[in-house]
This record gives C-alpha cells, structure tokens and sequence, in this order.
C-alpha cells in the first residue's frame, strides 16, 4: 500500500470529517418536528395603564417641513442641509442642498437631534453650556444654533436642524421656516 504525504492525510481527514457531520446533521434534522422548532407564543393581555403612546410627525409632513426649510435658505442664497428627527431623534427626512457642504449632513442631523431631546432652540441651548458644559458630552448632540424643536402641546415631536449656512443665526431661521410649514 502507497503511503500517503502529510497533506493528503490531512485533505483524507478533512473530508471524513465533513462527511460525518453532514450525516449527522441531516439524521438530527430529519427527526426534529416542526413543533419542537418554533415554541408556543407566549400570550399576555397587557392593559392600556401599562402603555404609552407617542405623536410623531409622518412622512409626508416631516418632507414638506423639510422642503420649507430648503426653500427659505435657497431665496437666500445659502446651500444648506436640513434634517428633521422624530421624537426619539431617529432621522426621518434628510435633504441636502446643493453645494451644501459636507460636513453639513451630519451637523443638521446633530443639531435636530439636540432640538427636539431637550425641546428648546439650539441657540438658547447653547446659553446652557455656561451653566453645565459637560452637556456637550453628550453623544449625538451639537450645541450651536440652527436646530428646532416642532412641538404639539408643548410637547416635542420632532426636531428640524439646518446646518450650512454662514451663521447658525441663519441655521436656525431656516429651522423655523420649516416649523412654520407645518402650522399651515
């Protein structure tokens, strides 16, 4: 009998190996039941005091604050980009203008994201800071003006933040145009 080099023994191996398992896994999948897969729900009537409900903008509406806020810095001039968040600051709409700059996607989305978690102007936020800098630390915020807070109620519902434009005195007039929208 031939002897065989070490890496055909090796190459042998491998394949028993693989022609084992492939056995063994097709004998323990064959006798499994479709029952014993998927487990039985687990069923509980949770009552209404144990819910909360939230107001969030639509789509619809979070695109036409959007395309307000555009509109208003386009007829000045400025390339800017605009974001508008949820209540939770997930990012709903994002537009970017043209020539908007690059940095500017992640500065409106940022500055939307602080409007609308503390339900304030970013501008005034940012007279916060001389009172608790650390607020800046906090992840996904930016605290410099140009971020909206849209509320029902008083309370926030989403954030519209502008980011581009020469001043965030501009950022945020925009900000407001695209609130504005949204009482029409």
């Amino acid at each position: 009998m031939k002897k065989l080099s070490p890496r055909a023994r090796v190459l042998s191996g491998a394949a028993a190996a693989a022609l084992v398992g492939t056995a063994v896994f097709g004998a323990v999948s064959a006798t499994a039941s479709p029952a014993a897969q998927q487990a039985a729900p687990v069923r509980a009537d949770v009552h209404d005091k144990d819910l909360t409900r939230s107001t969030h903008l639509s789509v619809d509406a979070a695109t036409r604050a959007a395309q307000a806020t555009l509109d208003a810095a386009e007829k000045e001039g400025q390339k800017v980009t605009v974001a508008v968040v949820d209540r939770n600051g997930n990012t709903v709409v994002t537009l970017r203008g043209d020539g908007a700059g690059p940095q500017s996607y992640d500065s409106a989305v940022r500055k939307a994201f602080t409007a609308v978690s503390w339900n304030a102007p970013t501008s005034e936020l940012v007279k916060r800071l001389q009172q608790a800098p650390n607020l800046k630390d906090i992840p996904g915020t930016l605290f410099l003006p140009g971020g909206a807070p849209v509320t029902v109620h008083g309370a926030p519902v989403a954030g519209i933040g502008v980011a581009g434009a020469p001043s965030g005195d501009l950022d945020e007039k925009f900000a407001q145009a695209g609130v504005a929208a949204l009482g029409r």
